[in-house]
């Protein structure tokens, strides 16, 4: 569910017309409901009670300031991927024991930074980062909580570039493995075990590989307690997939993946962390755009609007699927017709949807990409010298420009000639 419905005819978010905005702002621009964003969050926490848990928000979906603050002011806890994330998550008021430090690339620097700015625990990727991370906590005379990452060899059936289960994915320590490298973990300077992590992808729309990747889990839990190991915490990741379009067929509810995780980790008296991001922010947000001209092809007609594959790269590089819907709403048994749905870009991959039946649009018409919150903006790019767009949060009857778009000036100015040109 979300709050995006048509009143009196005009696509609103929660009580303020689409149109409205883009009269104020202009076009493209994100838009994000705070009261999906709120629903949402509370969905996944309350469908792990009585466990003890944490929802750490997976700040790589939606990464804006405003957003963050709203969740973390929630009780969010936020799953970070990079230094830069982590100073966001610091900078809306998270504080160090609700961060989570994931990825496979942490850096020394990283490293320190968090150590030195509170962080709840790092989610350990392999060896070498294992014994960097030793190495730095150590030198700063401090301790590092972690969890191992552990690949549960799981294929999650979903696109093969955000699959990150299987032995040949670049993530996490084979679980066969896992009681080797925790035994070394314990003899380590510096260095707290706490837990396990797991993480098997992302948009899954099937209980059944997360529930195969948590008994594993479950079986490594019981033999590395048998070790003298302390697993206090349980870190399944995130990855609950969305409904991109309107069918009859959705994604298990957070309630269902609950009932699930109780069912398979509840006996073990852990505490419970997850990392969704997606299904909070997804249907969160949407990418507002103009019709700038209706283009008649041989074989097809093509409508070309002023967002493009810079804006919303899903399409291009996942293959995705957004439902694109007008602001004004359609009259019942309004002539219909099939557009290829494009942008200015100078790429043929820039097309958002093609053969899509729409209602008849013309030039100027407004048109909204639907589940454009996760992996929109914080995805964009700045390719052919087009501006971010701005991203808007309402909240009720009311908006705010959370991020503005930057003048032509601003972009320019970030470049600099060197004197001998």
């Amino acid at each position: 569910m979300d709050h995006f419905l048509y009143k009196d005819g005009q696509l609103h978010a929660e009580d303020v017309a689409l149109e409205d905005i883009a009269e104020a702002v202009g076009t493209p621009f994100y838009v994000y409901s705070a009261a999906t964003l709120t629903r949402h969050y509370k969905l996944f926490s309350e469908a792990l009670q009585p466990l003890p848990h944490q929802v750490c928000f997976a700040i790589k979906s939606l990464s804006n300031l405003a957003v963050l603050k709203l969740l973390g002011d929630l009780g969010a806890g936020m799953d970070v991927v990079s230094g830069g994330e982590y100073l966001r998550a610091k900078a809306a008021g998270v504080p160090g024991e609700r961060i989570v430090f994931s990825g496979v690339g942490k850096t020394r620097e990283e490293m320190k930074l968090a150590l030195t700015g509170g962080i709840r625990q790092f989610n350990v990727e392999s060896e070498p980062e294992l014994h960097a991370l030793s190495e730095v906590a150590h030198w700063l005379g401090l301790t590092a909580p972690i969890t191992l990452r552990v690949n549960p060899d799981v294929d999650a059936k979903t696109h093969e570039k955000i699959a990150t289960g299987k032995k040949e994915n670049k993530f996490g320590i084979p679980i066969s493995k896992a009681r080797e490298v925790y035994a070394q973990a314990a003899r380590m300077p510096g260095i707290q075990v706490v837990g396990i992590d797991v993480h098997i992808g992302s948009q899954l729309t099937d209980l059944a590989p997360f529930e195969a990747a948590f008994q594993k889990v479950a079986e490594l839990t019981e033999q590395l307690r048998a070790d003298g190991h302390t697993i206090s915490r349980l870190d399944l990741g995130g990855g609950l997939g969305i409904p991109y379009t309107r069918s009859n067929e959705a994604p298990p509810l957070p309630l269902d993946y609950g009932a699930m995780i109780k069912r398979t980790l509840g006996h073990l008296g852990c505490e419970i962390e997850i990392e969704p991001g997606r299904l909070i922010s997804g249907n969160a947000g949407m990418l507002v755009s103009q019709v700038i001209y209706v283009k008649e092809g041989e074989d097809r007609t093509f409508l070309i609007v002023d967002a493009a594959m810079n804006d919303l790269v899903r399409p291009s590089m996942y293959g995705a699927h957004h439902d694109i819907v007008p602001i004004v709403e359609a009259a019942p048994g309004a002539e219909m017709q099939d557009y290829d749905v494009v942008g200015p870009v100078c790429e043929t991959g820039d097309t958002f949807a093609k053969s899509r039946a729409m209602t008849v649009l013309h030039e100027g018409d407004l048109l909204a990409f639907r589940s454009a919150g996760a992996y929109g903006a914080v995805m964009a790019s700045e390719y052919n010298t087009r501006p971010l767009v701005p991203e808007v949060l309402v909240q009720g009857d009311h908006f705010a420009v959370i991020r503005p778009r930057p003048s032509f000036d601003e972009i320019l100015k970030r470049d600099t000639i060197p004197s001998w040109l």
